[in-house]
């Protein structure tokens, strides 16, 4: 295995001298500039530590002290590891959010180094990301559950030591209530945060409903983006994390620039917040560090932040009243989800068929299937599994949209049509792609490849009909009682096509997460479209 020579943040050692790490000494010089500007409010014992913590830094930075390299202590476990390494990373990407783990060792290396492992062959990448998604969605629930449970009453009890109060606590529960998706969604990519934002959510009550989609969408593209690195830069683990680090470092900067332009707005538009700047800035006069701030602050103020301010806040209302309005919504993050959980199951189960083309599953499937064969079954499954038929599909996709039309829901008519065109073009390019031979002996007929079923991707337009049909204003028991048939009927179509052993049961699986990634994609442009054609100016864009 090929490894950097020279650690993030250092530069080489130069032959009989010191290798200085920058970042380290820049570490040093922060925390003794936070030493004294907080000496007279601290007790001594704290300053001890700080003053012990920056000589430490000082000797890293400076070479004298050389620290293990984590990376390459992960690295070598990995190896050690094998298929183990999936329980491992498993549990570390649980305990980061679940145990409060990740102020300790943030989760990205872990992941990182699992994904190492997966390029070196020794374990499966998509089974990986599968597993670290899974297991960071089960510990954001955890510590999700435990902020629920005694998370505002804990943090309200223990309020005065932690610098928390009822009024900063609601505060935060009102940024969740109108900026929760975007708190959960880019909040999953930076490390200090992370670990709290679960707890935070329960404790604030944010109700699971809205939590666990974005929770899942975050968690999915966190796992995706870190297990991927790994795998792809294998043979380099020093040059990756470098890239990770100074990534995420971009990231945090970007977070850090687009808060203080909303805090700028948030300044303009409320006089109660500059009065709260204000007495703030008043109390602190007489402070000789805080006194020469006072005395910048107020005149950069006037002549730059608050004409920035003003910019910033004509464009965000610009852009507010001529875009899509609202926030991101609940059903635009669940169909963000399903697409990027059905696209990623299609693309996990066609590489393991490619790895190996008889997989356990299917033969399991088989057996079952075949103790279960009879004649009279047989010829109730070739009537059944017609329903999930292009022709049947198109023409009950066809009949909805007329009625969609006739009910003057243009958008709903176009998003079938659309939809079902866009799965059947799906499901012959991947048959082809794939190529993928059928089961010998079918009971019924059968054409072109066997991955993915076309059966039961179509059958999934059957949920996608159900759900145009019960918008026109029924009630709630009939809503839930015809997509529940869809869903049930799109099941039964995948179980015959296993049953007539026209297909394996992997490209049944294969077909309905290719046909659900599509329909939800789908669903995010009629979404879009439905929220523009609804949306009225407001005053300010008249």
């Amino acid at each position: 295995m090929l490894r950097g020579n020279s650690p993030c943040g250092s530069f080489p050692k130069p032959r009989g001298g010191f290798e200085v790490k920058f970042t380290w000494l820049l570490a040093a010089v922060v925390l003794a500039g936070w030493l004294i500007v907080r000496r007279h409010k601290q007790h001594r014992w704290v300053q001890l530590l700080e003053l012990v913590a920056i000589a430490g830094a000082l000797l890293v930075g400076f070479g004298v002290v050389h620290l293990p390299n984590f990376e390459h202590l992960l690295e070598d476990a990995g190896q050690a590891l094998g298929k183990w390494t999936y329980l491992a990373v498993g549990l570390l990407a649980f305990l980061e959010t679940g145990a409060f783990l990740g102020f300790v060792a943030p989760g990205e290396t872990a992941v990182i180094v699992g994904g190492l492992v997966a390029g070196q062959g020794q374990i499966s990448l998509l089974a990986l990301i599968a597993i670290v998604w899974a297991s960071c969605v089960l510990g954001d629930l955890t510590a999700f559950e435990i902020g629920r449970r005694l998370g505002r009453g804990w943090l309200l009890k223990h309020g005065e030591r932690l610098k928390i109060t009822e009024e900063r606590l609601e505060t935060v529960e009102s940024f969740l209530e109108r900026r929760g998706a975007v708190f959960i969604v880019f909040g999953r990519f930076l490390g200090l945060v992370r670990p709290l934002i679960p707890f935070t959510a329960g404790a604030s009550r944010m109700p699971i409903r809205r939590f666990l989609p974005y929770d899942v969408l975050a968690a999915g593209l966190w796992s995706i983006t870190f297990c991927v690195l790994g795998y792809l830069f294998w043979r380099s683990i020093d040059q990756l994390t470098t890239y990770v680090s100074r990534g995420l470092f971009a990231f945090g900067t970007l977070v850090v620039v687009i808060g203080g332009i909303v805090a700028l707005i948030h300044l303009r538009r409320s006089e109660e917040a500059r009065g709260k700047v204000r007495d703030w800035i008043d109390e602190h006069d007489e402070e000789p560090f805080w006194k020469h701030v006072a005395k910048v602050a107020r005149p950069v103020w006037h002549v730059l932040l608050s004409p920035a301010a003003k910019v910033a806040d004509m464009a965000a209302r610009f852009t507010t009243d001529r875009v899509t309005p609202g926030n991101l919504g609940l059903e635009l993050t669940t169909l963000l989800m399903l697409a990027l959980l059905g696209g990623f199951s299609f693309l996990m189960i066609g590489d393991s068929i490619l790895n190996n083309p008889n997989p356990r599953i299917d033969r399991w499937a088989a057996d079952v299937a075949e103790r279960l064969r009879n004649e009279t079954v047989l010829d109730i499954a070739r009537v059944v599994t017609a329903i999930g038929s292009s022709w049947v599909t198109a023409a009950l996709t066809l009949a909805t949209a007329v009625f969609a039309l006739v009910k003057r829901r243009w958008i709903d008519a176009v998003v079938l049509v659309v939809g079902w065109l866009l799965v059947w073009g799906a499901v012959h390019s991947t048959k082809v792609a794939y190529d993928r031979e059928r089961p010998v002996g079918a009971f019924t007929d059968t054409i072109s490849a066997a991955y993915p079923s076309g059966h039961t991707a179509y059958a999934i337009s059957l949920i996608a009909i159900a759900t145009v049909l019960v918008r026109g204003g029924t009630g709630w028991a009939v809503r839930i009682g015809l997509v529940t048939i869809a869903v049930v009927l799109a099941v039964i179509v995948g179980i015959t096509r296993v049953y007539l052993r026209a297909h394996f049961l992997t490209d049944v699986l294969g077909g309905a997460a290719l046909a659900i990634a599509i329909w939800s994609i789908v669903g995010v442009f009629s979404l879009f479209a439905g929220r523009v054609r609804h949306n009225v100016p407001s005053e300010t864009s008249r």
